[in-house]
């Protein structure tokens, strides 16, 4: 490690590595306010196209925790290539489709894209300073943010002049240019976990996440309480704890859940869940308010590129809060900036609920939510990274990015049931989601972020033998 540290120009290498991040969430963003269009762009139904989300989603969950054992085993910065190349090869594909088939392929190849932040995370820990870790890692987590929020008005702008398949080009390009930079530019690591490549827990975790995904974001359309719809669920407990007993008896798990279960991880890993709910409830539904008629009486009436640039301070505060984050976690530990973020995170949520129909108040709202995930997000990977091993933070990191993703998809289930359950019919015969129900789903992710708050402020800090060789700004907090 010593050697790829004096072979890094920090900034250069926090740089790339956070362009890396500003991809993924591209790539996760760039459909979700064409799918209403793509039923006739591709001659499909309404729920054929929401499996270029759903689809996504599921690769994403799958590939995350095996790209970070692989790059614990064989190198961090080899498998973030081959992520990246994955992701290039996707977006190629969505870009040329002639069907829908085809179009999803280039979709479930782009999932691999959630093992990116994971793997660029862990390779910062092992070729950075041990004083840019925190930074690194913080900027590395807003651009997560800070490309969802650019990328509505750049959807906006290509999808009213020009065709929809150079989203994909673009992303396309993007990726080929982040392989060179980071052949270029970022060194490989040179720890490695060793061991084989637990095929059968590999499965075994792809059998219960894709049950378990499945049955998430397809339960509105199916029917929660429909036999497919429980089945799954069942499935997914049944494999689960099937895959569990399997990995805790493996000599070389692809999760060791021994080390998953320490206090530090597993509480942070439940109140990451809680995270990803609060932050993704403003994220979407904001859109949503923005673009909904001023006859609502909640709405305000903007074009899709209107309603992108009035969300860009989300961005733009994430990217100045996350080198906030790496400052406040250096100086009062990690866990007093995740007790910030969630608890501005809850605040933002419960002020989007309470407020009056103001631009200006939504604003400052969504600011302050975005704040709060900026806060969370940067110092979530520090406090895993606390308590494992060096040679287990790609996959103790891709496992907190799995929490994550469950949280947001989760979010996504429980905005789609509250909107489409309580709706209003305006005069010239639309039917949109009822105030009462934004108020409802914003009240829920409020309280989704005051309880990660409550979980962070008492989950207990690792124990000084849980990681080895730690670097100084991941060191336990002394306050």
């Amino acid at each position: 490690m010593a050697d790829a540290t004096t072979r890094t120009r920090p900034l250069v290498a926090i740089t790339v590595l956070a362009s890396c991040g500003l991809l993924v969430s591209l790539v996760q963003t760039m459909v979700v306010p064409l799918l209403p269009q793509f039923p006739q762009l591709m001659s499909v139904s309404p729920s054929t196209a929401s499996w270029l989300i759903t689809a996504n989603l599921i690769a994403g969950a799958v590939s995350a925790p095996m790209l970070g054992r692989l790059g614990d085993m064989y190198g961090k910065r080899r498998m973030l290539l081959v992520a990246l190349g994955m992701v290039g090869v996707g977006s190629l594909l969505g870009a040329i489709a002639p069907n829908i088939a085809v179009l999803l392929a280039g979709r479930v190849l782009q999932g691999t894209a959630f093992g990116v932040i994971a793997l660029g995370m862990s390779l910062m820990r092992d070729v950075l300073p041990p004083d840019r870790v925190g930074s690194g890692v913080g900027l590395m987590s807003s651009s997560l943010g800070f490309g969802g929020a650019i990328g509505l008005p750049i959807t906006g702008v290509v999808a009213q002049f020009a065709s929809w398949r150079w989203l994909f080009a673009g992303a396309a390009v993007f990726a080929v240019v982040q392989i060179l930079l980071v052949r270029k530019l970022v060194p490989e690591s040179s720890l490695r976990g060793g061991g084989r490549f637990d095929m059968v827990g590999a499965v075994g975790i792809s059998i219960a996440l894709v049950c378990l995904l499945l049955g998430i974001s397809k339960g509105n359309e199916w029917g929660w309480t429909s036999p497919l719809v429980l089945g799954l669920f069942v499935a997914a407990l049944v494999v689960g704890l099937a895959w569990g007993r399997y990995e805790l008896r493996g000599r070389n798990p692809l999760i060791d859940l021994r080390v998953a279960a320490r206090p530090a991880v597993l509480w942070t890993n439940v109140a990451t869940v809680m995270i990803g709910f609060a932050m993704f409830t403003g994220f979407v539904l904001a859109t949503q308010i923005l673009q909904a008629p001023e006859a609502t009486g909640y709405g305000f009436g903007l074009s899709l590129i209107v309603a992108g640039l009035v969300l860009l301070p989300m961005g733009g505060s994430m990217v100045v809060f996350s080198q906030v984050s790496a400052t406040l976690s250096r100086l009062r530990g990690p866990r007093t900036t995740l007790v910030v973020g969630t608890l501005l995170l809850g605040t933002g949520n419960l002020a989007f609920a309470t407020l009056p129909a103001n631009l200006g108040l939504l604003i400052a709202a969504s600011t302050t939510t975005a704040v709060g995930a900026a806060l969370s997000y940067s110092a979530l990977p520090l406090l895993i990274m606390r308590a494992v091993p060096e040679s287990e933070t790609a996959a103790a990191n891709s496992l907190n990015t799995l929490m994550r993703q469950l949280g947001t998809s989760s979010c996504t289930a429980v905005a789609t049931a509250v909107t489409t359950a309580s709706v209003m019919t305006l005069d010239g015969g639309a039917v949109l989601p009822s105030s009462f129900a934004y108020t409802t789903a914003f009240v829920a992710a409020g309280c989704a972020g005051l309880v990660a708050m409550v979980i962070v402020f008492l989950t207990p800090a690792p124990l000084a033998s849980d990681a080895q060789e730690r670097p100084a700004d991941l060191a336990p907090a002394t306050r």
